[in-house]
């Protein structure tokens, strides 16, 4: 393979290895306020005892994001400088503003969050706690950003040419809210949730069947349940808003993820199927119409297909519709769990269903992979350009490095890689087996029934 594909492979592996963690790291800011904010309101010392266990649980996470993110800087670098001094100026401003109010915040507060029970006030603390949770959420907030420039450019001008042409920010507030921003750091902060709040399902799930800790998981399991609905039926909305989006502003890639290659009225949607890339069709479930619907609230209007773009312009077709297809997938599964969930709750029959129970202690891979395949259909969609319609990928890698050069460091970061996840998955489950910390003396009891 030449210099481009191993650096693709290289970016691909430390991004989605590292993009374990910051999902986790929001999706349970968002639990750590919601718990203490209950605490905050009730007093009632379980939901300080809840939170303390997942403060743990955020640290960790935290601390791995951090470490891996720090890779994919020096990437850009080594790899892809080309690529570095064209968006040089955009980056310095998204960057620049994200270490300035998302990491400086997040790690601010940090050390309130972990070690200021009992030394500061309860107000104090909560305040940190949001802070903290803000503070990662503006950190997404900049990365979109900057990567939707690169989906969909805008407020920029060309200074240079050939080699030495880069992107100068002329509209910082264009830039900012370029065509695709708020829809995608919608979806992708929806998504992040999901992680945390399916992570505290399947924590609470464990205790269940292992029947310890269970006035813990059963707060824990009502209010994530309550909570996963509803973003799952807000990720819902979102992800057609963001489908749209695509429609409109880069069709090719729309294209791709439903297989159309031929422009076309009552344009299919595909429930599960396979591309013949040889004969340029779709085999599988359809649902005929659909997708020219949800596009265009019209089934007559037609979707453009790929026969609209110049062939060399095309993205890997095959891999953008079977991630694609394998996210919605994962939404679905993850609303079936939930509504069998809240139905089982609300009968009472919850600790009796240990199906159920087993489900969700697996479910906390469906919000994980549809996080990564999600990434990859959007990225493999913007494919052959690194920035759309700008510049290509061929002409972002670095000139000086070889194939030798890229594949002995893949094997390097996958056996670093490897030792750091199976390090993170062994710290993980201490934490729980450990379970919660006993609850403070003189606490009222919980009264909650499930």
């Amino acid at each position: 393979m030449d210099v481009v594909v191993l650096s693709r492979i290289q970016f691909a592996l430390t991004s989605m290895f590292h993009y374990l963690y910051p999902p986790l790291s929001i999706g349970l800011g968002l639990m750590l306020v919601i718990f203490e904010g209950i605490y905050m309101k009730t007093k009632n010392p379980l939901y300080k005892q809840i939170t303390k266990f997942w403060v743990k649980v955020f640290a960790l996470t935290f601390a791995l994001g951090v470490a891996t993110g720090l890779v994919q800087l020096f990437g850009f670098g080594t790899n892809w400088a080309r690529y570095s001094r064209f968006v040089g100026d955009v980056f310095g401003s998204a960057l620049g503003a994200e270490g300035i109010f998302a990491f400086f915040l997040e790690s601010g507060f940090l050390g309130l969050l972990l070690f200021g029970w009992n030394r500061i006030s309860e107000r104090m603390h909560y305040f940190s706690t949001i802070m903290v949770a803000l503070g990662a959420h503006f950190s997404a907030l900049w990365i979109v950003v900057a990567n939707s420039w690169m989906q969909t450019p805008t407020g920029y001008k060309i200074v240079g040419e050939g080699d030495q042409a880069r992107a100068v920010v002329t509209d910082f507030w264009a830039m900012i809210f370029n065509p695709t921003s708020v829809d995608r750091v919608t979806h992708v902060i929806l998504g992040c949730w999901l992680a945390g709040i399916f992570l505290v399902l399947s924590v609470s799930a464990y205790y269940y069947l292992k029947g310890k800790n269970l006035p813990f998981a059963r707060a824990c399991m009502k209010i994530a349940l309550c909570v996963a609905m509803v973003v799952l039926l807000l990720q819902l909305f979102s992800g057609d808003e963001t489908a749209q989006g695509v429609a409109r502003n880069q069709p090719a890639k729309l294209a791709a993820m439903e297989g159309i290659y031929k422009t076309q009225s009552h344009a299919p949607m595909t429930v599960i199927g396979w591309v013949d890339t040889k004969n340029q069709t779709v085999r599988g479930l359809q649902i005929p119409g659909l997708l020219s619907f949800l596009t265009y609230r019209n089934v007559e209007t037609p979707v453009q297909g790929l026969d609209q773009t110049p062939k060399e312009d095309w993205p890997n077709v095959q891999a953008v519709f079977q991630t694609y297809h394998a996210m919605v997938t994962m939404w679905v599964l993850m609303f079936v769990v939930t509504c069998l969930g809240l139905i089982l709750w609300k009968r009472k029959r919850l600790e009796k269903s240990p199906w159920l129970l087993k489900g969700l202690v697996v479910s906390i891979a469906f919000p994980m992979i549809a996080n990564e395949v999600g990434w990859v259909a959007a990225e493999m969609g913007r494919q052959p350009w690194v920035v759309y319609g700008l510049l290509r990928t061929v002409n972002g890698v670095s000139k000086s490095i070889s194939a030798g050069q890229v594949m002995t460091s893949i094997i390097m970061f996958l056996v670093i890689y490897v030792f750091l996840f199976a390090l993170f998955l062994f710290l993980l489950d201490k934490k729980i087996k450990e379970g919660p910390e006993p609850q403070e003396e003189g606490g009222s009891v919980y009264r909650d029934q499930l």
